[in-house]
Order: C-alpha cells, then structure tokens, then sequence
C-alpha cells in the first residue's frame, strides 16, 4: 500500500470515529432528555384534571366530566360549543366570574366574612345577562340591612386581581380548586335546569368542566340567587 492510500484509509477510519462519537452524543442527550421528562412527571404527578377531580371526589361530587376543547372554542357560537360538549341545551353552558365590591368598608379586604366578602364568584348561563343589581339587593338582606346599601356595588374584578386570587386565567376560571376560598353565588336559573348538569371553565383555557347540579349545591352550598 503506498502512502497516499494509507492517508486515504486513515482518514476514512477517522471520519468514522467522528460520526460514531456523534450519534453516541445524540443518544446521550435523547436518554438525558427521557429522564429529565420522567423525573419531572414524578415530581408533578397531578395535571389540573386530576387535581380538581380529586377536590370533587372528596366533597362528594360524583357525576362530572372533563372535555378538552378546541383553540378556537370562543371564537364558535353556543350552538357549536354545546355540540362539543355533548350538552342537551345551550342553557347548560356557564361561566364562573369574579365580582369585587367595589363600595366595601376599609376593613372589608378579603373573603374570610362569606356575607360581606370583598369578592364573590358568581356562576351564569352564558345565555343570561347578569343583573348586578340583584347581588347587591341580596348581600343586603343577607346582612340583615345592618350595612348600608350604599356599601355593595358589585362590579367585575380586573381580569389581574381574578387570576391572582383563583390562580385561573381569562375562560379558564372554575370555582373548583380555587387558590382563595371565595364565596360563590349560583344563578338560580341554573339550578332549575331539567338536565340537573351544567358545565363551566375546568382550570385550564381548553379544558370545560361538567358536573351534576344538585351534587354541586350540596357539596359546596353556594349562595343561590335569581341574578339575571
């Protein structure tokens, strides 16, 4: 063999070695990403599906289901959102919102009174207008007209001071698994619903939530007003 081929079959074997170190590298970091993956799932093993099944379970709600929902689900009419969700009326679809009193005393700050709460959570049919009004008249008579009237003026909490106190976002928001324990009110029309099941946000922007009525009302004992 002369030289020139010698270099030729030197190189050629040192070409070799590169591409085998490499695809060994490529190997490493794939089974390194693998475990990185695994130990993550081991620290957090409860997604917001399983948190929130597991709050509904212990109170004693039974009948509920998750459903995954499109990016665009907000963008579709209640008609196409109720065929996603399986429901049998768009009178079934509901939101969870955050209201403030906007007129409480200075040393009404947080929720720790559920009759005169700084913020209540209050679940409507997104076919409904909600009546303000009605809330207001109704946490005056709760308190017995011992507050003034002038001191309730409820109006909707900025979406920041929502997502701080429910640990949700904007059409995420449930009243399952909040981070505060705010007082909720319930739409009265609801609750009258022939299907006894309604569905609201589930935690997460994609994810809705549904649950049997009369299991919701006796497991949490929301306040019940006719709001819209």
């Amino acid at each position: 063999m002369d030289t020139s081929a010698a270099d030729l079959e030197a190189r050629q074997l040192c070409i070799l070695r590169r591409i085998e170190e490499l695809e060994l590298a490529t190997e490493q970091r794939r089974l390194e990403a693998l475990s990185i993956s695994d130990a993550k799932a081991e620290v957090e093993p409860e997604g917001t599906e399983v948190r929130l099944s597991a709050i509904l379970a212990a109170r004693g709600v039974h009948d509920f289901a998750f459903r995954r929902v499109p990016a665009d689900y907000y963008d579709r009419s209640l008609e196409e959102r109720r065929e996603i969700l399986a429901a049998k009326s768009v009178s079934q679809l509901c939101k969870s919102i955050v209201m403030v009193n906007t007129k409480a005393a200075a040393d009404v700050s947080d929720c720790s009174n559920l009759k005169n709460s700084k913020y209540y959570v209050v679940i409507v049919q997104y076919m409904a207008r909600l009546n303000a009004e009605t809330i207001k008249n109704f946490l005056y008579a709760l308190n017995e007209n011992q507050i003034p009237k002038k001191r309730f003026n409820m109006r909707l909490a900025p979406e920041e001071e929502s997502c701080m106190l429910t640990g949700f976002v904007h059409n995420a928001v449930t009243c399952i698994g909040m981070r505060t324990d705010i007082p909720v009110i319930i739409d009265e029309a609801i609750t009258k619903l022939d299907e006894d099941f309604f569905w609201l946000g589930g935690g997460e922007v994609d994810l809705k939530l549904g649950m049997r009525t009369s299991q919701f009302l006796k497991a949490f004992n929301p306040f019940v007003v006719n709001c819209s």
